[in-house]
């Protein structure tokens, strides 16, 4: 049994409209594509849905480790990523550190995602 498909047209315009709605300069794509980075790993996605998720939206680095199931160093090593990003703050008490999602970053790389 034969299917017949549609044929399309190669009007791009039409099928796709561009991600952002006006270019930007080299400082901004800069700074949205280290924290397109940071998000690149599947670790430290999970990590962020960790801390969202964590009572009062905070985490210490103590909290992070077994459920991703890395070693605190390789959890650090991703939270510094995160941090650098400005993904996420950090705030030390004593000797942990506890980490909070940085909202507002997180609505900069939506809002950059406009058309």
């Amino acid at each position: 049994m034969t299917t017949t498909l549609p044929v399309l047209t190669n009007d791009v315009d039409a099928c796709c409209t561009p991600v952002v709605g006006s270019v930007l300069d080299v400082a901004d794509a800069t700074r949205l594509a280290t924290m397109f980075k940071a998000l690149g790993d599947p670790t430290r996605v999970r990590l962020l849905s960790l801390i969202a998720a964590h009572e009062g939206g905070e985490a210490c680095i103590c909290d992070l480790t077994e459920p991703v199931g890395l070693s605190q160093g390789t959890v650090s090593h991703h939270m510094k990523l995160l941090a650098d990003a400005g993904l996420v703050s950090r705030d030390q008490r004593g000797k942990w550190a506890y980490y909070r999602v940085e909202t507002s970053t997180l609505t900069a790389l939506s809002t950059a995602l406009q058309p």
